[in-house]
């Protein structure tokens, strides 16, 4: 048992260059309150094993680097404090259903392959618009409200270490790259449905999520992809059905070369129609 003062760190430990198999080392770790997973790791190299790896940057839950499984959960290491995880031991392992680097660091090339599959960003029939723009897009408050919660995603992978469809296919896209398409499709001054919708739609898209929910509970910024994912369903079943209601366009009115942006009239979309 450790010193009162003191907890274990059993980290899952594999260098797939040098081990055969993955094996278990422990290490004690100084406890203070307030003190993070990402601090105890800190600690061992600098003063157990300057060779442990695992990923982290911002050290304030942003980036998304340091994502690991924390006594069996995805969780940041940076976000979690020890005491809240466990008061004897802490049980660190890379993150699931991806192959290992090193040690706590998980190779997401297929996450980021995928994720760039599914366009994440503004797609515009104007792309003259998007090159030398004119003006502002308009949207109200409405309209950000459609997508607001979904653009919080950090591309931790912990939505994607929880999902029990990628642990079975590993050709699903996931929560994630899921997410991201949908916080665009539901973007006014986005226009790019049609494109996205060929893997959208594909075998091992959204069709295939089997909404266990296990994305949304880990998710360490609230993102809910597993409501992402139902909603975009809704959406592609509208669309094979002739029924999707396509939303305006967010459109600017040209302003001049003198008047600041803040001042730009700008044109009022029109109401939604439907296709059929």
């Amino acid at each position: 048992m450790p010193r009162t003062n003191e907890i274990i760190f059993s980290i899952r430990r594999l260098y797939p260059a040098v081990d055969a198999v993955p094996h278990t080392q422990r290490f004690p770790v100084e406890l203070h309150p307030g003190m993070t997973v990402l601090e105890g790791l800190l600690q061992i190299r600098e003063s157990q094993d300057a060779s442990l790896a695992w990923r982290f940057s911002c050290r304030m839950g942003v980036c998304g680097s340091c994502a690991m499984i924390v006594n069996g959960h995805p969780r940041l290491a940076c976000n979690t404090q020890i005491q809240d995880v466990s008061r004897e031991e802490v049980r660190l392992a890379p993150l699931a259903n991806y192959p290992v680097i090193k040690d706590l660091v998980a190779n997401l090339d297929t996450l980021f392959e995928q994720h760039a599959a599914l366009a994440p960003y503004i797609a515009r029939s104007d792309s003259a618009e998007l090159i030398a723009p004119g003006g502002e897009f308009r949207q109200t408050p409405a309209q950000l409200t459609r997508f607001l919660q979904f653009s919080g995603c950090i591309k931790c992978g912990a939505c994607m270490a929880a999902c029990p469809t990628v642990a079975s296919d590993t050709r699903f896209f996931g929560p994630m790259p899921l997410t991201a398409a949908h916080r665009y499709n539901a973007d006014n001054r986005d226009d790019g449905f049609a494109t996205r919708k060929r893997h959208m739609r594909q075998r091992h898209a959204a069709e295939h999520c089997h909404y266990a929910g296990e994305c949304s509970r880990v998710c360490p910024k609230g993102v809910d992809p597993a409501r992402a994912l139902q909603l975009l369903r809704r959406e592609l079943l509208l669309d094979w059905l002739g029924l999707r209601r396509r939303q305006a366009l967010a459109m600017v009115q040209p302003a001049s070369d003198d008047q600041p942006p803040s001042q730009r009239r700008v044109q009022t979309p029109p109401p939604f129609t439907v296709q059929r």
